[in-house]
């Protein structure tokens, strides 16, 4: 075990962990709502930092991330774990694995293997994933300190509940992340999420202005957050942090505890779409529907600058962050191609 950074304690034996906007108090003996922050001794630590469940080595489009090195591969890693509970989480198996009563698991995989390995496989990127990078920041953020003194970029995909006073020490060591905006009403969080909204708003225009690169990704689930009202509310919300912020509307499968609500209808995914566009926003994306809505068009020209299938590329035409027909800014982070 490694003493946790983010907290403080209360008297009584008590701490308070400031990690994420869960702020929970943790007795002697207890853990956090994510399951791997313990309490010993009026002092507290993460059971996870160095354990590693799940490395992998990813294409970037897969986090999603659209405009950032297209691409290129990503050093994927993830420890158990998570604070939201969401009811249709298709990690479950490794996100819930302490409140499952599976306990805490993993190899050892210190930050400097993972850097070794994201170099050894040619990443550009090493990308903290699969489960909440949040609840394993010590660790994410050991990786990223190391990873940029040589010159590999670091990103988070994440659920957007960390704390500010977090955030403003992990923002540094990142270049991107893609953040779930999961839905635009607290109902939807409290009972499928096991969160507020509030906090993720305010995290997603705190990584803006912090200098990271932004994508949101909102996966869409019948009869939960699929109503126009919440879509219109998301769109419009992103537009006020930029619109050139990337969203990418993303189909839904029953998985976990929602295995009873059925697979998103493409009707659904195009008419948010539709939504976004109105809404403002210059980049809109369909997700988990290969083959649709996911060409990076120049909204100068309406030039297909990047052609997609899946996580393959299949064409890129941006130089120096360009359309090279009508000379418009395409905003992301680029690399031309040799």
């Amino acid at each position: 075990m490694d003493e946790a950074r983010f907290y403080e304690p209360l008297g009584g034996g008590r701490v308070r962990c400031n990690l994420c906007s869960h702020r929970c108090v943790i007795a002697e003996g207890k853990r956090g709502i994510c399951g791997v922050r313990e309490n010993r001794g009026g002092r507290l630590y993460t059971l996870v930092y160095g354990r590693a469940i799940a490395y992998h080595v990813d294409p970037i489009e897969k986090k999603p991330l659209f405009h950032f090195l297209p691409g290129t591969k990503s050093y994927s890693i993830a420890t158990v774990g998570c604070n939201f509970r969401c009811l249709h989480c298709q990690n479950w198996e490794i996100s819930q694995m302490p409140r499952e009563g599976r306990g805490v698991s993993g190899i050892h995989l210190p930050p400097e293997e993972v850097v070794e390995q994201a170099q050894r496989h040619g990443c550009a990127s090493i990308s903290y994933t699969y489960t909440e990078p949040t609840i394993f920041a010590e660790y994410a953020v050991d990786c990223a300190r190391l990873a940029g003194e040589r010159g590999i970029k670091n990103v988070f995909v994440t659920n957007g509940y960390i704390t500010e006073d977090a955030l403003r020490e992990v923002a540094p060591h990142l270049d991107a992340a893609n953040i779930d905006l999961k839905g635009f009403t607290d109902e939807f969080y409290r009972e499928v999420c096991g969160a507020r909204l509030e906090p993720v708003l305010r995290s997603i225009r705190l990584y803006r202005e912090m200098g990271v690169w932004v994508e949101v990704t909102t996966l869409i689930i019948p009869g939960h957050n699929d109503d126009e009202e919440q879509l219109r509310g998301i769109a419009r919300f992103i537009r006020s942090v930029g619109r050139e912020v990337p969203w990418h509307v993303t189909r839904f499968h029953p998985d976990y505890r929602l295995t009873e609500v059925p697979s998103t209808p493409l009707e659904t995914l195009r008419r948010a779409m539709e939504i976004g566009r109105e809404e403002g926003l210059l980049y809109v994306y369909m997700g988990n529907v290969p083959g649709e809505g996911e060409d990076t068009l120049c909204p100068g020209c309406g030039e297909v600058l990047i052609q997609r299938r899946g996580f393959e590329i299949l064409k890129y035409r941006i130089r120096e962050g360009r359309c090279p027909e009508c000379g418009t800014e395409i905003h992301g982070v680029w690399e031309d191609p040799p």
